[in-house]
């Protein structure tokens, strides 16, 4: 039996993390991937692997990453053997890029996007609460909110604009398998 693989996109500020997080805490079955990333690992947000921009090249040209792709000057990379549990009929959820979507989808068919957005205003000052980017820098993140996902991709979209709690519910309500 092979597990469902979602990809949770949505622009900064919408609380991916935030609610990949609370998902994982109300269902343990639910494996969550670590991505690799060109950034140290103090700079905190999810857990994630930090590593140099010479090892994620080394790791990409081996092979070791199913998906890679590059964002906000940085490298993120899936590594394969995050991805496992599929084999064992578990689910598995990864922070993805909308930018990435179309060779997620043609490299795992099965792929359901889930897209976790939020209004402008609230992108805006979840950016600025988290101090790392200068308000010019916030501004540009908020207009690339607006990114279209590529057609044809299976897709469920979680509005993210109350409490944390209700955005996990509202998260765990897209896991849900679809009924025939």
């Amino acid at each position: 039996m092979s597990g469902r693989l979602f990809a949770v996109v949505g622009p900064s500020g919408a609380g991916k993390d935030t609610l990949i997080a609370l998902a994982r805490a109300a269902r343990p079955d639910l494996a969550v991937v670590r991505r690799a990333i060109t950034r140290p690992e103090a700079a905190g947000g999810e857990d994630f692997q930090g590593i140099s921009e010479a090892e994620f090249e080394a790791r990409r040209a081996a092979g070791d990453f199913a998906l890679h792709w590059r964002a906000h000057g940085l490298g993120y990379g899936i590594p394969r053997a995050e991805l496992a549990p599929l084999d064992a009929g578990r689910d598995v959820i990864f922070n993805g890029s909308r930018a990435a979507l179309q060779a997620a989808a043609a490299q795992f068919p099965g792929l359901v996007v889930i897209v976790i957005t939020a209004p402008a205003a609230v992108l805006a000052a979840r950016l600025a609460a988290r101090g790392r980017e200068a308000p010019a820098d916030i501004a540009a993140r908020v207009a690339r909110a607006a990114l279209q996902i590529p057609a044809g991709l299976a897709r469920v979209e979680v509005m993210n604009d109350q409490s944390p709690e209700i955005g996990a519910a509202r998260l765990l309500a897209a896991l849900q398998p679809v009924s025939a």
